[in-house]
């Protein structure tokens, strides 16, 4: 049984580090998410100016990829 642990022991390591890049990014993603801040009591108006911030951003990407679209088409 004693023979069996080493081997044990290796397999635990060998998983470790296949994971590690995996681990890492984990740890990366939730320091980041520390440093975002929250603003509380956000006003009605700030709100409106991100939505339609995020709408113009959607209408440009899909402008985007209607160019694209239309240039591989022609190619």
């Amino acid at each position: 049984m004693d023979d069996d642990i080493p081997e044990v022991v290796k397999k635990c390591l060998d998983i470790l580090d296949d994971n590690l890049d995996i681990i890492s990014n984990i740890e990366l993603d939730l320091d980041d998410e520390k440093n975002d801040d929250l603003i509380p009591d956000m006003s009605l108006h700030n709100l409106y100016d991100m939505t339609e911030d995020v709408a113009e951003s959607e209408k440009i990407k899909r402008a985007e990829s209607k160019l694209i679209g239309r240039q591989s088409e022609n190619s």
